[in-house]
């Protein structure tokens, strides 16, 4: 008898199509926003169909908001995994602030993502049941770095660590998401390595300033 050849076995990867699924979200959503964004076109470049679209996330909203998800908790992730601990309080901020100001600019699309949440008035971040977990190891350790600078006497006390990682952080990201207008107004581009480190040498003496500030 002739022997049949043997049937292909096609491997199943759900943790892999899912992440897949999510890149190609990313991609899609930072260009087109929520509402341009096609189901289609994502399963397209994710090499898979729709039908897995929503069996793993469920409809394009929520697809939407995992993808929120999975770059707060990437970003969050790098951040607290900083080794900071054997350098000096006013070091440790520096290092902090200058990791989280590359991040915004090594990351173009989380910028188109913020942008395009802001637009929703942060409707769908307000659903998620993570975002709490992503954003407090970030805080924590700012607060750990406040905490170690007033004890050493190198920063002030009282200084409240979520107001300073929004003031931190709103610096490095108004460069990063308005370079295109700031360029149209006064002809300067800051996604030139030397003007973006003038600047950034600009915010440390700042928030420097303030942190070792006694009124």
């Amino acid at each position: 008898m002739d022997s049949k050849p043997p049937k292909s076995v096609v491997k199943r990867d759900p943790e892999g199509t899912r992440r897949r699924i999510l890149e190609a979200a990313k991609s899609q959503f930072a260009k087109f926003g929520l509402a341009g964004a096609r189901t289609d076109a994502i399963a397209q470049v994710a090499g898979t169909n729709e039908r897995m679209l929503y069996y793993y996330f469920g409809s394009k909203e929520l697809l939407y908001v995992a993808v929120l998800e999975s770059m707060y908790a990437d970003y969050a992730k790098k951040e607290s995994e900083l080794d900071l601990t054997r350098l000096q309080p006013r070091e440790a901020m520096a290092a902090l602030a200058t990791s989280i100001w590359a991040h915004l600019w090594d990351n173009p699309e989380w910028i188109g993502l913020i942008n395009n949440e802001n637009l929703h008035q942060g409707r769908y971040l307000k659903s998620s049941q993570k975002l709490g977990e992503t954003i407090s190891p970030v805080v924590e350790v700012v607060r750990s770095i406040l905490a170690r600078g007033a004890d050493a006497g190198q920063f002030r006390s009282g200084i409240d660590p979520l107001d300073f990682y929004v003031t931190l952080v709103g610096m490095g990201y108004y460069i990063a998401s308005n370079r295109f207008t700031i360029n149209a107004f006064t002809g300067r581009d800051y996604a030139h390595w030397s003007d973006r480190q003038k600047i950034s040498e600009m915010h440390l003496e700042m928030l420097d300033a303030y942190l070792r500030s006694a009124t």
